[in-house]
């Protein structure tokens, strides 16, 4: 038999067995979806309700009956209805000791209350055996099928039993348990939902105020200067010369910053002399948002090629060129080819296209789905050596593209460098401090210490 029979086989219904009657209490959206989808998988389902009248939103399989009657025709009790409404369950607690109590609500914010309201359920009916779950699953999901992007559900709760119970129903339904222990553990479930990309924010904080300052930095140099000092008009510049000069600059800086929080770690476990003691706040935030960072300067890199592709249709470009041919042709002369400038513009091209084709594939194996078909050695492969790969070779592209242009004084307007030019600051710094590393003396001594090793092992934390 096949190794993945087994995993394919645990996660299908068992629909060779009659399937135990579920009790679902509230007949709103989600009560009603939920409700659905159980009967579709096999489960036989009742409502209960304050009013025991059959609606045509109800699903048409489904039995509608008062709370009492209802909890006494099943041992699992899904809570389908908010916090604020518990109350009613207190004089229904003779009947529903010894139940499993699902409880799949929300909150409107991050801890609302200073318990979470599955800890709140466990209290008003003590007796029960209360179980979190299927709270990260909406409606809607429940009711189109498309369960791709919801699939997970966190399952916790004290009575592992009643846990069990509750894990084969989400498998039943097509979906993935995940077992995260005791009901303390309901707080950051419930939070979970609530949370609005929080790995998210920093790179994007980021991105937008280097986005604003550069910017400004190159309106001042590219437009405000000419005026000023040329009397000449390019505020056409803000639709693309500028945003084109923006992008690479954000993609190389971004892409920078997804390794240097790992040489200041290096560099961090070097002067301490062990790996067993936390790193400051700051810098464990900024490691564990490296794929967003580097999926932001992804993005960037990505509107950097389609702005170049426009280039040559550009009126200001179509310009330039019939202008310079018109010139030579009316001094009968023709400019000969520089074949220095060529190599530099040529080996340019080719180091971007290089750089660019590493950053997606980078991109490319961040996708769960590739990462999860990969081990962990292929995985630290592509991620670290390919990826400093990348940094060294749009590094290059960028100091290629500079040429002899950054000791030219007519590259600095109001003693202003050229924009690319800062940012060279942060890759150079991550290249050169990552290129000390490598050297034996110190690499050694921070492979022993990733392995477990201790310089001080009495100053420890």
């Amino acid at each position: 038999m096949d190794r993945n029979s087994y995993n394919i086989m645990a996660l299908a219904p068992n629909t060779s067995k009659k399937r135990e009657t579920v009790c679902i209490f509230g007949t709103g959206d989600f009560g009603r979806a939920l409700g659905h989808k159980m009967i579709q998988s096999g489960y036989p389902v009742v409502f209960g309700s304050r009013s025991t009248q059959t609606s045509n939103l109800i699903p048409k399989d489904a039995e509608v009956l008062s709370h009492a009657e209802a909890a006494q025709k099943a041992a699992i009790i899904i809570i389908a209805i908010q916090r604020q409404h518990y109350n009613f369950l207190t004089p229904l607690a003779e009947i529903l000791h010894g139940k499993v109590l699902v409880d799949v609500s929300n909150n409107l914010k991050i801890n609302q209350y200073p318990e979470s309201n599955a800890e709140y359920l466990a209290e008003l009916v003590p007796s029960a055996k209360v179980v979190k779950a299927f709270n990260t699953v909406s409606a809607w999901a429940l009711q189109s099928g498309t369960l791709d992007a919801s699939r997970q559900v966190f399952v916790c709760g004290d009575d592992m039993e009643a846990k069990q119970m509750v894990m084969d129903i989400v498998r039943a339904l097509g979906l993935t348990p995940l077992d995260q222990g005791s009901l303390l553990a309901a707080q950051e479930i419930e939070n979970y939902p609530l949370q609005l990309f929080p790995m998210w924010k920093f790179p994007i904080f980021l991105s937008l105020g280097l986005t604003a300052f550069f910017f400004f930095y190159c309106l001042i140099r590219d437009v405000i200067y000419s005026y000023v000092y040329e009397k000449k008009d390019f505020s056409f510049f803000i639709a693309i010369s500028i945003p084109n000069q923006i992008c690479p600059i954000l993609a190389l800086i971004l892409l920078a910053l997804v390794y240097l929080p790992g040489v200041l770690a290096a560099i961090l476990q070097l002067y301490r002399g062990t790996k067993y003691r936390r790193f400051p706040d700051w810098l464990d935030k900024w490691m564990l948002c490296r794929k967003q960072l580097g999926l932001v300067a992804l993005a960037f890199a990505f509107l950097h090629v389609l702005y170049t592709l426009v280039m040559p249709i550009r009126s200001f470009v179509r310009w330039r060129i019939s202008s310079s041919t018109v010139s030579q042709a009316l001094k009968n002369t023709t400019q000969p080819l520089n074949t220095t400038y060529a190599w530099l513009s040529d080996s340019y091209l080719a180091l971007g296209i290089l750089g660019f084709f590493l950053f997606v594939l980078l991109g490319i194996t961040s996708l769960p789905s590739v990462s999860n078909n990969v081990n962990w050695r292929e995985f630290r492969f592509v991620q670290s050596k390919l990826g400093y790969l990348t940094l060294i070779l749009c590094t290059a592209h960028t100091l290629v593209y500079g040429g002899n242009r950054f000791l030219s004084p007519s590259s600095y307007k109001w003693y202003l460098p050229s924009a690319y030019m800062l940012s060279l600051i942060v890759p150079c710094i991550v290249l050169v401090l990552k290129f000390v590393l490598v050297f034996p003396c110190l690499d050694k001594p921070l492979t022993r210490i990733r392995q477990g090793w201790e310089r001080n092992p009495q100053y420890s934390e």
